[in-house]
């Protein structure tokens, strides 16, 4: 990935989208508990990012194997039109809400800026890749290269690698937080969603490594 990110940090202009790339990626031969993280969750209105909308954003740095919660960020997004009904139900995000947000192109580049030279952990992570990808086209001409640890394609490996049998339900972000016994919070919520995926992806790890450690690579997406 290092040599797509050098080739459209050259391409790139001036910008939120170039300084991120400026920064190199963490190597996959890196100890895992030696790399820096970014939990990252989004809200949107569906599930398709070439129609639907963010509506908020959550993320909280990971430092090796501990959360920094003085670095938890949320932000809600002002969006373009009405908000779906359905839609408002699911993250009690109105539009009278929404409209006290920000504009994308003022909270993408604070997310930016929190992954430079960092590893995104999400859940379910083709979401937020999708997502992020799309905003960075429109708004910077170029989508968005990451590296990236999905804690829900770790659990699915982990299930089979175990030959335990699973739906699709036990995949979901709290139905795995039961499993390592960590906390519940509220869902549809990005902060703390941000927050409840990086909580697995350090249980997930402390029961893989067995304090010997393990390579980045092992974990990324």
């Amino acid at each position: 990935m290092d040599w797509r990110r050098r080739w459209r940090l050259r391409r790139q202009p001036p910008g939120p989208l170039r300084d991120y790339l400026s920064a190199p990626f963490p190597a996959p031969s890196r100890d895992y508990r030696d790399v820096e993280y970014v939990a990252v969750d989004l809200e949107t209105t569906g599930l398709d990012p070439r129609r639907d909308q963010i509506l908020s954003i959550g993320w909280v740095r990971v430092n090796g194997n501990r959360i920094d919660l003085a670095d938890a960020h949320h932000r809600l997004v002002r969006v373009e039109g009405a908000i779906p009904a359905d839609s408002a139900v699911i993250h009690q995000i109105t539009d009278d809400v929404a409209a006290t947000g920000a504009d994308l192109a003022a909270a993408l580049p604070e997310l930016l800026t929190a992954l430079r030279g960092r590893v995104m952990i999400a859940h379910h992570a083709r979401v937020e890749r999708g997502f992020l990808g799309a905003a960075c086209k429109r708004l910077f001409g170029r989508g968005l290269l990451v590296r990236t640890v999905d804690t829900q394609a770790i659990a699915r490996r982990i299930f089979e690698r175990r030959h335990i049998s699973y739906k699709a339900s036990d995949l979901r972000l709290h139905a795995l937080g039961e499993r390592y016994n960590l906390p519940r919070y509220g869902a549809h919520n990005a902060l703390s969603d941000a927050l409840a995926a990086a909580e697995l992806f350090l249980a997930q790890a402390a029961h893989r490594d067995n304090g010997r450690g393990m390579p980045l690579a092992d974990f990324l997406s």
